[in-house]
């Protein structure tokens, strides 16, 4: 049987909408009412958070909190390079997305001859940088800090040499840059990003499987399809962010998009990546309970961590 560790990173510095960091607990609550002992079978690492940093004001507009995400970086990435070092399975649960950045340099750390290939999950790209966002918020940024990417051709902003500093850094964490490269990113269920996110798809051949794609063509084709497109990877990382569900299951989360997955097509899809012997790593993240009245989407969530912690393990 796999050895399987469950990194706790219960932050919310990258986020727009207060109360991703609470995710994590709203998932064993679900645990706790489905009476699973999920959570006393496995070992588990929290990571040490930043979120005080919510309460003061913010200094760097165009990367919100970026100082406190640099030192969050170094914990999640050593967390996930330790995990994997000592022949353990990692299964992240974080707050919000930003974080991410973070796993996906300890797998690199880990492996660093490693080809990764990335399984973004997301209603959104996550390939805004302190130049294009347009929010600021770090969890629109994870996967261009792990590209290493500017995007100067589609610039909006002029950041101060601070923030410039500190994302250059966050590019850099584990002293490997570009962690991953477009052509082994796979995006599914993309539906809500913007033109300079569309200018990056398209330069660095990261490929979209659409909703509409899974729902035509089924869980077993699209896994094939991801598949094939990573086939010279010698390592997959699945990253899912719950608002790749439809907005009409998805209100547990800051950033519901409509036109998403139905919960039987998300865990279909993920549960054929967890039978993958590439597979090294996987992430759930964005979960927001202050947004949900039932714990719905804390529920989906454990189902299909549950699900999916129960095939790595027989693997």
């Amino acid at each position: 049987m796999k050895k399987i560790k469950i990194i706790e990173v219960p932050s919310e510095i990258g986020a727009g909408t207060r109360g991703a960091s609470l995710g994590i607990d709203a998932i064993k609550i679900a645990a706790l009412d489905f009476m699973s002992s999920l959570f006393i079978n496995f070992p588990s690492e929290k990571v040490e958070v930043d979120n005080n940093l919510l309460f003061e004001p913010v200094k760097t507009p165009f990367a919100k909190r970026i100082h406190g995400m640099l030192g969050l970086y170094e914990r999640v990435s050593r967390s996930v390079c330790d995990t994997i070092k000592s022949g353990v399975f990692p299964v992240v649960l974080s707050g919000d997305h930003s974080t991410a950045g973070g796993t996906i340099a300890g797998i690199k750390m880990a492996k660093p001859k490693s080809k990764l290939g990335v399984i973004w999950i997301d209603a959104h790209a996550d390939l805004h940088t302190p130049y294009t966002t347009p929010s600021g918020n770090l969890h629109g940024m994870p996967l261009a800090a792990a590209m290493a990417v500017d995007n100067l051709d589609s610039k909006v902003h002029e950041p101060d040499a601070a923030t410039i500093k500190m994302w250059n850094e966050l590019k850099n964490i584990g002293k490997i840059a570009p962690k991953v490269v477009g052509e082994n990113i796979v995006l599914i269920s993309l539906r809500d990003f913007e033109k300079e996110e569309k200018a990056l798809i398209e330069k660095h051949g990261i490929k979209v499987i659409t909703t509409a794609e899974v729902r035509r063509n089924g869980a077993e084709s699209v896994y094939r399809k991801a598949v094939r497109y990573l086939s010279s990877c010698t390592d997959i990382y699945v990253s899912f962010d719950v608002d790749s569900l439809d907005a009409a299951i998805s209100k547990g989360t800051g950033t519901a998009v409509k036109n998403g997955l139905k919960e039987r097509e998300l865990e279909d899809i993920i549960s054929k990546f967890m039978h993958n012997s590439k597979l090294c790593c996987f992430e759930i993240t964005e979960v927001n309970p202050t947004l949900d009245k039932e714990n719905l989407m804390a529920e989906i969530a454990f189902n299909i961590l549950q699900r999916s912690i129960n095939t790595l393990a027989m693997n």
